[in-house]
């Protein structure tokens, strides 16, 4: 493509034009009598030189000649071949001007090389597509801002022939519309005066309006404004270049909503929030009004069972912006809406409904139908194009995305709770042997259960066991082996374990369930999803009769210790592994607790923190505790407060405070027998009286079978002293202790049996009984409930 000088980019006169082509002046004889400058460019001659002399001199006769690279359509006789005083030859254009009357003068020859008449008519050709098939609005206004001139699509925005609107001002011709662009003048008569004036152009002026050939559509315009000057310098007017952007602007606006509804809509776990967040994205730059109408039962996370389930059960979920109070979002009132509706319809079809200014889209989690989001745009605005019906479907299936979600979570997390109230305990059953208190933190705030736990176990004998325990992890899996570890032991507490031979054997389970895991759920690269070998867990099982503590650890924190002074000691307690290592011993230890003395078993997240280290943490633990004025309830605030005050810990957190008590030694009445056969009677007389002076006479008689028929086994099948304890504590308790390690078993005796009958009717007498073991032998005990008093 040749590139224009700055001469040929602003003229578009006709290279024949008599002020610009080569002219000679030609009398009637074919005498050349006048030669023009440009002659003299074109051809070489001199005026000195041409003048006097014929045409001939310069210009054959006749057509060109047949075999010059001239087009066909270009042959004629204005066509020429011209002689250059160097001899060259110009294929050039001729054209005459007869002078009639002009006495000698005859005509005017005006001539152009070939080339440059090919170029103008190029020019011609631009100039004709610019003016008729541009989709640029091109106009042209004089100095009082006037239109003189436009192409075709300017005239199509107008919606009128040229003739119609000419002379008039751009004012008059847009008078509603407004520049949206910043950092000029503020109008369009402004801007064009500015640019008369400075000769400063403007590029990409945004301009908004609605143009006659479209009154109820808002559009947008990309313009320049430049002024115009000729050769001289002489300002004749300014012109405007605007392309419609609409559509394009439209695209844009959309994508940048979709971004912004992707940056927030998603983002949380409540339904109410990201309802509201669709609202936010959309108003105002998509509808005047959003509303969000969600089923009932989604909120409780639930899914409607099939497609139009929702009508009838719909909540007002988010509005933007807020309507009436009767439907504000979070009034638990059903939303309505009329037979034929726009929401109506669209919840009995399931699909997208457009009916003038309101569009309803459904929002769908597979067959159901969540709810609605209505958008609603003002008199003023346009209706919602196809495209916008588009971008409305996108918007809300992502927002119905994100309220499954949200759903799906609400329906996990009341399950998770559900199952936390299910492993922990939530009420410590009420004993005697002491006072309760307790926290728990988990970790993951998502589901609000983690792999810490702690438990308060009765045991027989007015004894209770202690237990608190960490699973490696966090969340619902560390959660469901923490209740198993949990149930586990229970079962071996209420089997009357001592501390280290229940933690052998659940360190046994632990083991072998780890291994059926690798069997069962084992990978290739060998890694399986098992969150159990590594827990911690410390047992301690205290007797308010005797005031010892015996306790044992698997790689667990010992507890903390205050006696009734508030010194604050950690037993050294030897440590063990953690469970499921499997082949260590684990050793117990035992302690005298006096009465009011202040034990407090907790997680390593109560104390270990990324910021500090463990040390740091039993400091601050100590000197919370240590404070003997404050009730349990206040020390686990504290404590808590201290320790983890922001609320958050980077692991689960258990704490459990117990403060002891003793039985008083009126409570409790025991006696060791020897082992003859008339010892039995001599238990029941000790039995008997002891109740007379507790005033639970009425227990006398189940009280005597029990006593005689537990002694008499204990002399028939055991050695040594028979041990006889009575405990009144909520329950009344006999204990019976002999030096043998059988136990006893319930069994049907045969209706021609002499025995076998004695401990069936203990149980039936009793409301629970059973054995436990110590180093000794074994104790038989069972317990009664106390007569109901008038």
């Amino acid at each position: 493509m040749t590139a224009w000088n700055e001469e040929q980019r602003t003229d578009f006169r006709s290279p024949l034009d008599v002020t610009r082509a080569a002219t000679a002046v030609v009398d009637a004889r074919d005498t050349v009598i006048g030669w023009s400058p440009a002659a003299e460019r074109l051809l070489g001659y001199r005026p000195q030189e041409i003048v006097g002399r014929p045409v001939d001199t310069f210009l054959t006769p006749g057509p060109v000649p047949s075999d010059l690279p001239v087009p066909a359509e270009l042959r004629s006789n204005q066509i020429r071949v011209a002689l250059h005083r160097d001899g060259r030859e110009l294929i050039v254009a001729i054209a005459v001007c007869p002078l009639p009357g002009a006495g000698t003068v005859q005509r005017v020859l005006v001539a152009t090389e070939l080339k440059d008449l090919r170029l103008w008519e190029s020019r011609l050709a631009l100039l004709h597509g610019l003016t008729t098939q541009s989709p640029v609005g091109l106009a042209i206004y004089d100095t009082d801002l006037c239109l003189t001139w436009c192409n075709a699509a300017y005239e199509r925005e107008i919606g009128r022939p040229f003739a119609e609107f000419r002379g008039r001002r751009a004012d008059q011709l847009y008078s509603e519309g407004k520049f949206v662009s910043k950092g000029h003048p503020p109008t369009l008569d402004a801007v064009m005066r500015h640019v008369l004036d400075t000769g400063e152009s403007f590029l990409d002026l945004h301009f908004q309006g609605r143009p006659p050939s479209d009154p109820g559509t808002d559009h947008l315009w990309s313009c320049a404004y430049y002024r115009l000057e000729d050769a001289d310098g002489h300002v004749f007017g300014v012109c405007e270049d605007a392309y419609d952007i609409t559509d394009r602007h439209r695209a844009q606006r959309r994508l940048a909503l979709l971004v912004e509804a992707g940056r927030g809509i998603g983002n949380g776990l409540d339904a109410l929030v990201t309802a509201n967040k669709i609202t936010e994205v959309a108003v105002p730059e998509f509808a005047a009004t959003v509303t969000v109408d969600l089923a009932r039962v989604v909120l409780a996370g639930e899914l409607p069972a099939t497609s139009g389930s929702a009508a009838g059960s719909l909540v007002r979920a988010a509005r933007c912006p807020a309507g009436d109070a009767d439907r504000a979002p979070g009034n638990d009132s059903p939303v309505e809406y009329p037979p034929g509706s726009p929401q109506e319809r669209s919840l009995s079809s399931g699909g997208t409904v457009l009916d003038g200014k309101v569009l309803v889209v459904p929002l769908r989690a597979g067959n159901s139908t969540l709810g609605l989001v209505t958008f609603t745009r003002g008199a003023a605005s346009a209706t919602f194009d196809s495209g916008e019906v588009a971008l409305a479907d996108e918007l809300v299936a992502r927002t119905a995305v994100s309220i499954d979600n949200a759903r799906r979570f609400t329906r996990e997390r009341t399950a998770s709770l559900a199952l936390q109230r299910q492993l922990l305990p939530q009420h410590v059953p009420e004993q005697s042997a002491l006072d309760v208190a307790h926290r728990f933190l988990p970790t993951d705030d998502v589901t609000g259960v983690g792999g810490d736990w702690f438990d308060v176990i009765p045991l027989s004998g007015t004894r209770v066991g202690l237990v608190v325990g960490d699973v490696v992890g966090h969340g619902l899996q560390a959660a469901a082996t923490m209740g198993r570890l949990r149930t586990t032991v229970r079962a071996f507490a209420q089997m009357d374990m001592d501390p280290a031979e229940l933690l052998s054997r659940l360190d046994d389970l632990v083991a072998q369930a780890a291994e059926e895991q690798r069997g069962e759920l084992g990978a290739p690269d060998g890694d399986y999803a098992d969150v159990t070998t590594g827990a911690t867990c410390l047992y301690a099982v205290y007797d308010p009769v005797s005031r010892r503590c015996c306790m044992a650890r698997a790689g667990h924190l010992p507890p903390a210790v205050v006696d009734p002074d508030g010194e604050v000691t950690f037993p050294d307690l030897p440590a063990g592994p953690p469970l499921g290592l499997g082949g260590l011993p684990f050793e117990a230890a035992e302690l005298e607790l006096p009465v009011g003395s202040l034990l407090a078993l907790f997680t390593d997240g109560l104390v270990e923190a990324r910021d500090r280290d463990i040390d740091h943490g039993l400091q601050t633990l100590s000197r919370v505790l240590g404070n003997r004025d404050a009730s349990l309830e206040e020390l686990c605030d504290r404590a808590v407060a201290e320790l983890l005050p922001d609320g958050s810990t980077a692991d689960d957190t258990a704490l459990l405070l117990v403060r002891t008590r003793e039985l008083d030694s009126s409570q409790v009445a025991q006696w060791e027998l020897p082992a003859e056969p008339v010892t039995a009677g001599r238990a029941r007389d000790l039995a008997t009286e002891q109740l007379h002076a507790w005033g639970l006479e009425e227990l006398s008689f189940a009280t005597e079978l029990v006593v005689s028929e537990l002694v008499t086994n204990a002399v028939r099948y055991a050695a040594g002293p028979v041990h006889v304890r009575l405990i009144r504590d909520r329950t009344l308790l006999c204990e019976v202790a002999d030096t043998g390690h059988t136990s006893p078993h319930l069994r049907h005796s045969g209706e021609e049996d002499e025995g076998g009958r004695g401990l069936f009717i203990v149980a039936q007498l009793v409301q629970r009984w059973g054995t436990r073991y110590t180093p000794t032998g074994k104790t038989i005990w069972t317990e009664q409930a106390f007569p109901a008093t008038g």
